[in-house]
């Protein structure tokens, strides 16, 4: 069995865990809510570099991200950061849909898989 290391664990959930090679981000939404869907995708993936890298990861290493939208018209502003973000050398395997979201002002969800 393998070690499981857990990541800033608030009582709900940890926003990273750490088991047999992987690295399991939570579903992060941005921290400033005053933006569009571009600045808020901007600010959650810039979490993501942080929570990847205190695990010893990182977007090149990333297998799928899972992102929710809560106006899916709003997906050439996400995409657009993404695109500004992402390796384009290790692309991921990716999912977007359009869902309601449990953080008030928030825009856009994103969750990330990755290898260590």
């Amino acid at each position: 069995m393998s070690d499981i290391r857990r990541f800033e664990g608030n009582g709900f959930l940890s926003k990273v865990v750490v088991a047999d090679g992987h690295a399991y981000v939570s579903g992060l939404t941005a921290k400033d809510k005053s933006g569009g869907v571009y600045a808020q995708t901007k600010d959650v993936l810039a979490q993501i570099d942080q929570q990847l890298a205190a695990a010893g990861a990182s977007k090149a290493r990333i297998l799928r991200a899972n992102i929710w939208l809560v106006d899916i018209s709003t997906f050439p502003e996400m995409n657009r950061a993404w695109q500004e973000w992402v390796d384009p050398q290790n692309l991921p395997a990716r999912a977007t849909v359009g869902a309601p979201l449990a953080g008030s002002g928030s825009l856009v969800e994103i969750m990330v898989e990755a290898l260590l």
